[in-house]
């Protein structure tokens, strides 16, 4: 497969569309009349006549516009754009001019359709659930909003998820698609719980009725002008998304209309006249009939779209200081960069659109290695200054670069193409490290090219190119992070013989032990262990510790000398040096007295100190010199010790970002140094002599260990971007990498060269990151997996709207002035002891705005988060108040909404039990559920009958193993006192029934954990099946750190043969949550959980069990 992927990658792109034809051109829709289509293309919206032709261009900034639906009228559209930071609803004329803003709340409005009097636009967001609504507080769940055209205040009009609704041809109902969890939007092929299915709502009754109730994607519905059919979009028959239709009163009837292959239909309207317009295979086509043959019409687009090179300062990321000291190398955008340390001199080394990555240095300084993944191929190249008289990297005015391993011809290599990564250059600078193949260590001697084989992928058997390895300083062993056979992802510390290829295990223990450094001169390693820190309740990690293996007996009896014995040792050594040095002096003066003698001993001095002296390893008794070095746990994110061995500097975070502290060995007494506060992890190195230490983060910085004073590295340099080279080599990174960590070798089943063909023709056509996430997550769907998809994260635009939150909940059908409030939200800024705010008060000014009923609020909150806000209302008695609060975010207001939820199922189980079961709500399978889970189960709950285990709406994470030890406890044994049962044992288990609750929003392991709960017979399920979406996975950040996408990379495999991924999850009672009750307040799957667990435990006393 990979000679194939090497080959579609070096073929021309833009296969498929003639020059000035557009391709990826999403959300189409025809006008009303049939005579126009709308539509988008590289964030634009275009309109194109029925028949084809060249395209007009409606919008022209350089903001983001999506999703154009058109007025019943055909004279207005209004579509979504993100040119306030946030996508907010717009209007224009169809025919192009000024576009009118409707919305400013910053929760995300998408446009759904107009009214049937083209008076209002339908718009959806998740802004507020209904007070009395049992829907869980998610962003993913949106609400139905009604705003005029004219702009002004929105009105809820469903408090459920309704997308892509069309009104029926009378305006009494509402055809729509639902949303039921977290699977991404474009994924394909899945027959599960979790997929899509048609609705009809009756505006009159509220009744919501499910017409395609079946395991598998319907979608995008349309209505016939008598209303009489519905049409839809399906893969109803195992294959890609068609054209489907049914009569409405008989949704089982469904006869398909289209016989597309390989790719999904998208994007389906329909006009008056009965014409119909749709996307395929990044084209637009249409259907004059229901009986007609769908034509693809050709489509010109004429505008100047060409996108700019950009132009940056640099951002340095990975990053390593050169042997001397006085250079760093980074990495920014995927370049390698130089930078002086003492001045922002900088030169850029590489200028590709494949990014490179894993520097390190050559011992002369005037030498680099790396990782490039150009031509789709992993390789490691060498860069050296190319002119003698250039004094160093920063200062390079010439540098010269050779690939180190022989690049791969795609039309005549006909084996599996290896490749490269990791370069790591010894200390003495006589041989080369290297990873081959994702997880094999290799070396090379640089001066003869010869390469052996050090570890054969045993020792790692991941694919993400992650193995860890580090040189000793005499460059006879390295140091790994070894992953025991059946025991991954749990790591130890291992040595490698460079010679022999020997791995020795040095840590064997049953926790993480990462993060290898030799320190001592190279007898003793330093590593990160979870042996001590606060555990975690999710199977894995929690703080950590820095812990010390001494590899020999006399390095550990140095090391445990007292301060004073130490000192006593320094001196006696001191002498004994002098007295060496004397005695050696005394012997060269009397053999020479000659220069040339004089430089062969300097030479000779500096060979022996380059190669270092060797290491004496004993491993008998290794495992009693291990000890650790932190006085306490914290989260780690690296450590190294000074060269002369006596203080250990080491980067931690307790509640913020990681702040560098200072250990003194013999003193064991930690000091900060700095309140770094990074974000994210930061690497401390050290120069090859250990003078200087060095902070390699997003911000470059030297530390001085004689004053702990830290100095700012500013590196002064312009990148320049090809933006659609660089897409295009992420596109092709995307490719390579899929294909080599899928967990499942044969992908699926899917061609995947084929289909990376087939996407690859899209990307000259796509010009920003919003539509090349989209394409990445098309082409991710075709794999049928979950735990994929690309995303674009937006890096923070300072002039985006961030609406504020007073804390209340307000009533939705309220139309008069201001907002009345329905509840005040418990820790919110209103819940104060002292304030008058009641339900059924009227807010009526903001800051001294007043709320009107006919004018946009949602601006009046932007941008007031944590400034103190005059609020003035007017309670139920027509008391006048002026209250000052302070108002929160949204982040913060969802994590108000949630406890509130939570505490509102607990009260209805223990109403609906009269107290004989307890509630837990397990929000994702992490410690930080686990933990109050934990609490309440064994404290207010520990004298219950039983207990319900709430995990809808848990996104994943890993604790199924935890979970099914928790609620396994068989009592064993009584404690008493003195005739009195004080407590059973065991006492830290659940030891009575249990059941758990699940939904279709049971992400990953939250997959797992009821299989496991299921297969165990711990206790029943209840709810609606479970997507089978058990995979672990690497979210792979790209060289544009604005772009995400992932790879399933671990499949969980049954005694049977079969992996749970793809295998949904029944529950042993099945209840749907239904929308118009679940909005009232009404949760059955939870009353249903309730009445089992109390039947079953009722029962079970009944018979004596």
């Amino acid at each position: 497969m990979k000679k194939q992927m090497l080959a579609l990658m070096a073929a021309a792109i833009g296969i498929g569309a003639s020059a000035g034809e557009a391709l990826w051109m999403r959300d189409v829709k025809i006008s009303p009349d049939g005579t126009r289509i709308a539509f988008t293309y590289k964030g634009d919206i275009y309109t194109v006549g029925v028949k084809g032709g060249e395209a007009r261009r409606l919008t022209t900034l350089g903001s983001y516009e999506s999703n154009p639906i058109w007025s019943p009228d055909g004279s207005r559209i209004a579509f979504a754009s993100d040119r306030h930071g946030n996508f907010d609803v717009f209007v224009m004329d169809a025919n192009g001019g000024n576009a009118t803003r409707l919305t400013t709340n910053s929760a995300g409005e998408i446009p759904e359709t107009f009214t049937p009097d083209g008076k209002n636009v339908l718009f959806s967001a998740a802004i507020q659930n209904p007070a009395e609504s049992s829907m869980f507080p998610s962003g993913r769940m949106t609400e139905l909003y009604s705003v005029s055209v004219e702009g002004g205040k929105s009105r809820q009009i469903v408090g459920t998820p309704v997308q892509m609704p069309v009104f029926t041809p009378d305006g009494k109902k509402m055809l729509y698609q639902d949303v039921k969890g977290f699977e991404d939007e474009w994924r394909k092929h899945h027959t599960s719980s979790v997929s899509r299915d048609i609705w009809c709502y009756d505006l009159a009754t509220g009744r919501h009725t499910n017409l395609t109730d079946r395991p598998g994607e319907d979608r995008n519905p349309v209505v016939s002008s008598d209303g009489k059919t519905v049409y839809i979009l399906s893969e109803r028959d195992g294959g890609t998304f068609n054209l489907w239709q049914f009569p409405v009163d008989n949704p089982s009837a469904a006869r398909r209309m289209t016989d597309f292959k390989t790719h999904p239909v998208r994007f389906l309207s329909r006009a008056s006249n009965g014409v119909m317009a749709f996307g395929y295979d990044g084209g637009i086509y249409t259907m004059a009939s229901d009986s007609a043959a769908p034509e693809r019409i050709p489509v010109e687009i004429n505008a100047d779209t060409e996108v700019p090179v950009v132009k940056r300062g640099v951002r340095p990321g990975e990053a390593v200081v050169s042997p001397d000291g006085k250079m760093v190398a980074f990495i920014s955008r995927g370049d390698v960069f130089v930078t002086s340390v003492e001045y922002p001199t900088t030169v850029q080394v590489t200028h590709t659109p494949a990014a490179e990555r894993h520097l390190s240095w050559g011992n002369d300084n005037r030498t680099l290695y790396y990782t490039s993944e150009r031509d789709g191929h992993k390789n490691i190249y060498r860069a050296k200054i190319a002119r003698k008289e250039d004094p160093n990297f920063a200062n390079a005015t010439a540098v010269t670069e050779e690939v180190l391993f022989a690049v791969p011809n795609p039309e005549k290599d006909t084996d599996a193409v290896d490749e490269y990564s990791h370069p790591m250059v010894s200390p003495d600078g006589e041989k080369l490290a290297f990873v081959k193949n994702r997880n094999q260590l290799m070396v090379m001697d640089i001066a003869t090219r010869n390469v052996r084989q050090l570890t054969d992928g045993e020792c790692y058997p991941g694919q993400d190119d992650g193995l860890a390895a580090v040189w000793s300083p005499d460059s006879r062993m390295m140091a790994i992070e070894f992953i025991p056979k059946m025991r991954d992802p749990y790591s130890d510390i291992a040595l490698v013989d460079v010679e022999t290829g020997e791995v020795t295990n040095i840590t064997n223990s049953g926790y993480f032990c990462m993060n290898p450094h030799f320190v001592l001169d190279g007898n003793a390693v330093i590593f990160f262990t979870d042996r001590y820190g606060m555990r975690n309740h999710a199977s894995w990690g929690s703080q950590e510790d820095i812990m010390i293996v001494f590899l020999n007996r006399e390095a550990r009896d140095r090391f445990m000398l007292s301060e004073e014995d130490y000192a006593l040792l320094k001196e006696c050594e001191k002498k004994s040096e002098s007295a060496d040095k004397g005695s050696k002096d005394e012997v060269k003066g009397k053999k020479s007295n000659g220069k040339k003698s004089k430089e062969k001993a300097k030479d000779e001095e500096a060979d022996a100190e380059k190669d270092g002296k060797p290491v004496k390893v004993e491993l008998a008794g290794i495992e009693d010199r291990v000890m650790r070095l932190t006085p306490y746990s914290s989260n780690l994110s690296d450590a190294i010790v000074t060269g002369d061995g006596e203080t250990l500097y080491y980067l931690c975070a307790f509640e913020d970002g990681y702040d560098l502290w200072k250990l003194p060995l013999r003193k064991r007494q930690p000091k900060l140094i700095s309140k770094v506060n990074a974000q994210s992890r930061v690497a401390l190195q050290a120069d090859a002599q250990g003078k200087n230490l060095f902070l390699m983060g997003s911000k470059l910085q030297k530390l001085d260990p004689k004053s702990d004073k830290l100095t700012a590295i500013n590196a002064d340099a312009t990148q320049v971007i090809d933006a659609a080279a660089e897409r295009e080599a992420m596109f092709d990174y995307v490719a390579v990498e899929e294909a080599a960590r899928f967990y499942n070798k044969d992908m699926h089943g899917v061609d995947w060269p084929m289909m990376i063909d087939a996407y690859r023709k899209f990307l000259p056509h796509i010009d920003n990151n919003y539509d090349f996430a989209e394409m990445l997550s098309e082409l991710l769907g075709e794999l049928n997996v979950s735990h994929t998809g690309g995303r674009y994260r937006p890096e923070g635009n300072g002039n985006a709207d961030r609406t504020a939150s007073l804390g209340l909940l307000y009533d939705m059908e309220y139309t008069g002035n201001g907002l009345k409030v329905d509840e005040i939200i418990a820790n919110g800024p209103f819940d104060k002891a002292a304030s008058k705010m009641v339900a059924g008060s009227v807010i009526d000014s903001v800051n001294g705005e007043k709320l009107v009923a006919d004018a946009d609020i949602d601006a009046i909150f932007n941008d007031i988060a944590g400034k103190k806000t005059l609020v003035v209302f007017t309670t139920p008695s027509g008391e006048k108040v002026q209250e000052v609060v302070t108002p929160v975010s949204s982040g913060r207001i969802n994590s108000l909404l949630y406890d509130r939820w939570v505490k509102q199922r607990a009260a209805d189980v223990e109403k609906w039990s009269g107290g004989r079961l307890g509630y837990v709500h397990v929000a994702s399978m992490s410690d930080d559920s686990f933990r109050p889970m934990y609490a309440d189960l064994l404290g207010k709950y520990a004298n219950c009958d039983g207990v319900v285990i709430d995990i809808r709406w848990n996104g994943g994470g890993r604790m199924h193993e935890d979970i099914e030890v928790l609620f396994t406890g068989e009592k064993y044994l009584t404690q008493e006192i003195r005739g009195k049962d004080v407590c059973d044992m065991p006492s830290r288990r659940w030891n009575k029934p249990s059941i758990m609750l699940v939904a279709e929003p049971c992400y990953s392991n939250a997959h797992g954990t009821p299989w496991v709960y299921k297969h165990q017979k711990i206790g029943k399920v209840v709810g609606m099946p479970v997507p089978g979406t058990m995979t672990s996975v690497n979210w792979v950040t790209m060289q544009d750190p604005t772009m995400v996408f992932g790879i399933p990379v671990i499949g969980y495999r049954t005694a049977e043969g079969t992996y749970l991924e793809n295998s949904q999850l029944d529950p042993d009672v099945k209840v749907a949550n239904s929308p118009e009750a679940i909005v009232k307040g009404e949760d059955t799957q939870l009353r249903t959980a309730v009445e089992t667990l109390l039947r079953d435990i009722d029962a079970a006393k009944n018979t004596g069990k």
